[in-house]
């Protein structure tokens, strides 16, 4: 499917505020839709609050938002039905196993009974959850758990995906089985909006980027153009930088560990 006109994401001067700090301040950011967008930031830039907003599980102290065509959070019904969310705490039901989880979230999206099953069973097979059997989602491994959190996000078809750090915990097979499922729901007109703090990952996956420091927006742009900067290292000016070489010039890396401790 083509991509609808207009952008996926559009926000505009959003804040939010927890007694007299801004967790997020002044965001203003538009994701076009068929786009693979990367959010990045330290500790504490003000990313899972951004995410939090966007799915209307936190109000907006100030400005605007407007997804898939709907403003948040008059049109929260709508928006939520389009989207797929992995959440960085996978708020997935412990007492349940994989399967019912994954059929129960099909459910809530409006599935049919049978379509529902059938489909669980699918995704079950695709993540090689299907050997968990009866086993309760309060005993399985953090990996196993995002790929549940993942596969209860794909049920439905959603047109945009919410991602917190959907690959931690998450084993280099089940990494690269997630991945794929990515790319190729982008292929297919889907946008995806991805945390994550495995900058590698970001580089490879995303088309665009931006990133947050202390609740703004530092550096925002396609990432072709970013890494096409100065280098970092002044003994091979010209040479494109590196994701990682553009997120600790933006939000101000350390001094080296020699510099900074002597007997190191």
């Amino acid at each position: 499917m083509l991509p609808e006109p207009g952008p996926a994401i559009e926000v505009t001067d959003l804040r939010k505020v927890y007694g007299e700090k801004a967790a997020v301040d002044g965001l203003t950011l538009r994701v076009e839709r068929g786009c693979f967008f990367g959010f990045l930031g330290p500790n504490g830039a003000g990313k899972t609050t951004t995410i939090r907003m966007l799915m209307g599980l936190a109000p907006a102290t100030s400005g605007t938002i407007r997804i898939l065509g709907h403003d948040m959070p008059g049109d929260a019904v709508a928006i939520k039905s389009k989207i797929g969310l992995v959440p960085d705490d996978t708020l997935l039901f412990d007492h349940l196993t994989g399967g019912e989880f994954i059929e129960f979230v099909g459910r809530m999206y409006g599935l049919g009974r049978p379509l529902a099953h059938q489909r669980t069973s699918e995704l079950l097979e695709l993540f090689e959850l299907h050997g968990a059997g009866r086993k309760l989602i309060g005993e399985y491994s953090k990996g196993m758990k995002k790929r549940v959190a993942m596969a209860a996000a794909l049920i439905h078809r959603p047109e945009l995906y919410l991602l917190d750090e959907p690959f931690e915990g998450v084993d280099a097979v089940g990494a690269r089985l997630m991945k794929d499922i990515l790319l190729d729901q982008v292929r297919q007109g889907a946008t995806i909006f991805l945390t994550s703090h495995v900058l590698e990952v970001v580089e490879r996956l995303c088309d665009r980027v931006a990133i947050i420091n202390q609740g703004r927006i530092a550096v925002d742009g396609p990432l072709s153009e970013l890494r096409a900067g100065v280098a970092a290292d002044p003994d091979r000016p010209g040479t494109p930088e590196t994701l990682e070489d553009i997120f600790v010039r933006v939000v101000g890396g350390p001094a080296r560990a020699s510099e900074s401790i002597d007997w190191l």
